[in-house]
């Protein structure tokens, strides 16, 4: 048995750490000076130990391997097969099809992939039927890890607009669950709520509360379904916040799960934001991008998929795909994060940030149930607003120079001219159309202030 040499050590409790430290700021405020909060209203301290775990507090579980996700577009299904054979020989593990069109045909789309070891999300631009019922059939004939993306809801939030109408959305929901049983086939859309601003706590709560929408219907549908949800999260600049994010929603689902009979893991499929990727300096996209992979794997995405350094205003590109690519393989092939599957298990700082988001989501989950529910606050328009003034928050510490981009905001390049180069708008399209509720609008963070550059070139 190996010595536990900690033993030599008399233990140190927090009342006398803050005692030392308090004699070492020499008479400065120690809250004022060490303590600062978070969007979230979490008070961050500037130590914790053993004393910041809960005693009953299980650390969620994570998965033992994490697989390095690319999307592919899909408008010819034999191209479609041929781009997913080339990226997997240069190191995926893991495929995206994006669906443009109804002329979909998955025994050539998925022919010679290993579908047993391989994980196949399969998300659709349109919910035609035409496209998603081949798809569904040829998934339910050759078991394998297929995810059908089908998420009508967050379609909702995003568009203002359900694709028919609400009853006829659901009940075309409904009896695909009924068809496939056994199936993957519904996601929850959480990028939606950071890209347009959200803080953490709201991108948990939301995502939980719009998931407990689905279960509210159907979770007896979903009972023999291996993963009966996906999780599409976004992941900010926050390294150890954002970390803590991932897991505390794997917290969050457990609970919800078992409420409705589910013993299913939290399936998560994460990706870097769009929040804050900028178009001026646009070589530092690949350093916010590094970081938040990095936040993605330690917090147990089951796939990550990187975000193109000039995808805001370049059309997809093969070196802007090689790029995101490798900076997955190196840290998984050179950095070892395919080593350990738990590592931030048991830090003090990322258990108390884990535990504070998870209580904090389950209290606004409460309230959002008690006032009728995910759908009913995003009707009656409460998500939307209380997203927007998060938002709101957000840009004014940007405006500030409170929160800081560099190159945008904080030492920017004079002389860089990006007018010549831009391929596709970066901006927020604003366009008059009739929707039947206001839906959640994505911006990024440098927008306007871009918008002036570009004036200015």
């Amino acid at each position: 048995m190996k010595n536990n040499l900690f033993a030599e050590f008399t233990p140190i409790s927090a009342k006398a750490w803050k005692q030392k430290i308090q004699v070492d700021l020499k008479g400065a405020d120690y809250n004022k000076t060490l303590i600062w909060d978070t969007p979230e209203n979490i008070k961050v301290k500037p130590f914790y130990n053993h004393e910041d775990l809960s005693e009953n507090g299980a650390s969620p579980a994570t998965p033992n391997n994490w697989f390095i996700g690319q999307v592919v577009s899909v408008s010819n299904s034999g191209q479609a097969n041929r781009c997913a054979h080339d990226l997997l020989s240069k190191g995926i593990e893991s495929l995206i099809f994006s669906i443009h069109n109804n002329e979909v045909a998955p025994e050539i789309l998925f022919k010679g992939i290993d579908l047993q070891h391989t994980p196949v999300y399969v998300h659709f631009e349109s919910v035609s039927a035409a496209s998603i019922i081949p798809v569904l059939e040829f998934a339910g004939k050759h078991k394998g890890l297929i995810f059908v993306e089908l998420d009508p809801l967050g379609n909702l939030a995003k568009t203002g607009n359900w694709n028919i109408d609400e009853a006829q959305d659901l009940k075309a929901l409904k009896d695909k669950l009924q068809n496939h049983p056994s199936g993957s086939l519904l996601q929850v859309d959480m990028t939606l709520y950071q890209n347009a601003g959200g803080h953490m706590v709201q991108q948990l709560a939301y995502g939980i509360a719009h998931a407990a929408e689905y279960l509210h219907r159907f979770h007896e549908l979903l009972k023999e379904a291996a993963t009966p949800i996906t999780f599409q999260v976004s992941v900010g600049s926050n390294y150890f916040l954002e970390i803590a994010k991932l897991r505390a929603l794997r917290l969050l689902w457990r609970s919800l799960a078992a409420e409705f009979g589910l013993e299913t893991p939290c399936h998560i499929v994460a990706q870097p934001s769009r929040r804050n990727k900028t178009l001026y300096d646009y070589n530092v996209n690949m350093l916010r991008t590094t970081t938040e992979c990095m936040s993605a794997v330690l917090g147990g995405a089951n796939t990550v998929v990187n975000m193109p350094y000039d995808a805001i205003y370049h059309k997809q590109n093969d070196f802007g795909d090689r790029i995101a690519r490798n900076q997955l393989l190196i840290l998984k092939k050179e950095s070892y994060f395919d080593k350990v599957g738990n590592a931030a298990d048991g830090a003090y700082y990322i258990e108390s940030l884990t535990r504070q988001l998870a209580e904090k989501a389950l209290t606004l989950f409460k309230d959002i149930e008690a006032g009728g529910g995910w759908l009913t606050q995003l009707k009656n328009q409460t998500l939307q607003r209380k997203i927007r003034e998060s938002s709101d928050r957000e840009q004014s510490a940007y405006d500030s120079g409170k929160l800081v981009l560099v190159g945008s905001n904080k030492y920017p390049n004079s002389v860089d001219r990006m007018k010549e180069t831009i391929e596709k708008s970066p901006f927020l399209k604003k366009e008059s159309r009739k929707t039947v509720l206001e839906p959640i609008i994505e911006k990024r963070l440098a927008e306007k202030e871009e918008q002036e550059r570009l004036d200015d070139e």
